[in-house]
């Protein structure tokens, strides 16, 4: 996969709390960004700077120089919703939808960025690129997730209230959260005044 470094997302809660999210691939890093139905209210691709915005927070290392179309955001948007749909089928063991798997597929037949080794031994990325080559770049790591060893790995935040999807890398496989310093921390906090209420 394409998900080059691995610093996580800075995402807030209701309350503005900051945390730090990893989902653990950069295709499922673009689902925080607002999805279908009830989480369009989340939206935050407007327009070409916040998808830039997104690119500057993602995994992606260095952090590619864009220039980005109306239509391209449109078309991030649709992936993002693809991308989210065809996830969460997965985490209820089913096979996402054809529609769905069209449009990854169509957004990874582009060519995705290229990374090049520049001239101070370091990577960098190809010219300026483009909102498509983004696109294929993130769906191509989509399509090696879900058809890779960790696609029965991929989880829903256990939180009632969280939508948040990851995948869980970790040796053991029991990762429960989104973070632990968000809502694994929120079930610690409920759990000790449940045994506290129940002791008194």
């Amino acid at each position: 996969m394409d998900a080059v470094a691995n610093r996580g997302l800075v995402l807030r809660s209701h309350t503005g709390a900051a945390y730090r999210f990893d989902p653990g691939a950069l295709c499922l890093e673009l689902l925080p960004t607002g999805g279908p139905g009830p989480l369009s209210r989340y939206e935050v691709l407007h327009q070409p700077a916040d998808l830039t915005a997104w690119a500057e927070q993602s995994r992606l290392t260095p952090t590619p120089d864009l220039r980005i179309t109306e239509s391209e955001v449109a078309d991030a948007r649709r992936l993002r919703n693809a991308l989210f749909r065809a996830a969460a089928a997965l985490t209820h063991h089913e096979p996402p939808t054809p529609g769905d798997l069209d449009v990854i597929n169509d957004a990874a037949a582009h060519a995705p960025l290229a990374p090049v080794i520049g001239a101070d031994g370091k990577r960098h990325w190809a010219g300026t690129g483009s909102g498509t080559q983004l696109l294929a770049t993130v769906a191509r790591d989509a399509v090696d997730l879900l058809t890779g060893p960790l696609a029965p790995r991929i989880r829903t935040c256990a939180a009632e209230d969280c939508h948040l999807i990851y995948v869980d890398t970790s040796r053991p496989g029991r990762r429960r959260w989104c973070s632990m310093e968000h809502c694994g921390n929120r079930h610690k906090v409920r759990a000790l005044r449940t045994r506290r209420f129940e002791e008194g």
